[in-house]
């Protein structure tokens, strides 16, 4: 189970920098919408959630 939960914080960082490093820079630079980068923040969040939320199916 610690395994799995390592490699479920490894993947939930990697997507929440994904979401964040792509989005924030493209607003700041005027090519994408704020609130596009807002959503893909939130997006992010909600990712995280849901792929932590998938431990619950594992088996001990």
């Amino acid at each position: 189970m610690s395994n799995a939960t390592f490699r479920k914080i490894k993947q939930n960082l990697f997507w929440a920098f994904f979401y964040n490093v792509v989005a924030i820079p493209l607003a700041v630079a005027g090519v994408l919408n704020p609130v596009v980068a807002e959503l893909a923040m939130a997006l992010s969040s909600i990712t995280v959630v849901t792929n932590a939320n998938l431990l619950r199916r594992r088996k001990i």
